[in-house]
């Protein structure tokens, strides 16, 4: 038991040291997520490399952990699952099929393909050809390329940006000056989050919609303590609004499965009922965007509460009925 104990620890205090010195900082809770252990067999953890000579460092403002320099470790082999893992996701999100503007990610696959041991190369290529993965409809921007490439240029020099811009809502583009804090992906488009001079705020814009984009010379401040996870809140998707709303939606049995089977929100929490109905619970920063979801489920959803929504959705569906009459 003892050996099976060492060897246990063994392997967390490779994995731990992969995280710190993987270019990322992460705090105690998501390094003792990524481990599997508590945060104080991490702190433990992090004393005694410090006790081996490998000291992590400490950034306060993020209040996160990292290993400075260079590896400490020379790189390890792939075991089947991690190289399949990389093959798969490479391969299927890098196709001109997956998300816009990563075709590189395909090209990395195959090189990652050709360091791999023979048997273990033979192994990953049989398998993968039998693993796909499909995405959701997405926003087409492979117009938009340079917007993309301008952007991530910008972050990685921490420059700000010139862009023209025009919502849905807008008849002509507007001009702002942005300082760009992080670009992402959500669901079907690309989208850069930053603070726009013009608004003298933070703003988030859809890459699709930048009509001409320019870099400056002026430096870009990125808070440190910035965190996309707290600008988004409990927002459904993007959209944050008010008030902060406890909702409760009830489905009916044909769809009470495809509901619970699926994480929609971070805070959701569902009730099965004994007849087969279920009540999906979430709190959500405004109601914009969850009204379309609850009306996508047609008559096999009912909002129980808040009352504002519950009225939002039944407009919503007398307007439908009127246009079908």
């Amino acid at each position: 038991m003892r050996t099976v104990s060492v060897a246990g620890q063994t392997l967390r205090m490779l994995n731990l040291i992969g995280l710190l010195q993987s270019g990322t900082r992460h705090n105690a809770r998501q390094l003792s997520e990524l481990c599997g252990v508590s945060r104080r067999t991490i702190f433990r953890d992090l004393a005694a490399l410090q006790m081996a000579g490998l000291p992590a460092h400490f950034d306060s403002a993020q209040q996160a952990y990292w290993l400075p320099g260079k590896a400490f470790l020379p790189p390890t082999g792939f075991a089947l699952d991690e190289a399949l893992a990389l093959l798969v996701l490479c391969q299927n999100l890098g196709a001109k099929s997956g998300f816009p503007f990563q075709i590189a990610a395909h090209s990395a696959a195959t090189k990652i393909a050709s360091l791999l041991p023979p048997a273990l190369r033979d192994q990953t290529q049989a398998i993968t050809r039998s693993i796909g993965i499909r995405l959701p409809p997405r926003h087409r921007l492979s117009a938009e390329q340079h917007v993309y490439e301008r952007l991530v240029h910008s972050l990685q020099h921490g420059r700000c940006v010139r862009i023209s811009y025009q919502g849905m809502s807008d008849k002509t583009p507007f001009r702002t000056k942005l300082s760009p804090y992080r670009l992402f992906f959500s669901r079907r488009a690309w989208y850069v989050i930053g603070r726009s001079s013009s608004h003298r705020a933070l703003r988030t814009f859809h890459l699709g919609r930048i009509k001409d984009i320019e870099i400056l010379e002026d430096v870009s401040h990125i808070p440190p303590r910035f965190s996309l996870d707290r600008k988004l809140g409990n927002a459904w998707h993007m959209i944050r609004g008010k008030p902060q709303m406890n909702v409760c939606v009830r489905f009916e049995p044909l769809v009470a499965g495809n509901v619970a089977e699926v994480l929609w929100h971070k805070t959701q929490r569902c009730e099965r009922l004994p007849d087969g109905r279920l009540e999906f619970h979430a709190t959500v920063d405004g109601m914009d965007e969850i009204v379309w979801w609850i009306l996508g489920y047609g008559d096999q959803a009912e909002v129980l509460a808040p009352p504002e929504l519950r009225q939002r959705v039944a407009e919503h569906a007398r307007r439908l009925a009127a246009r079908y009459a």
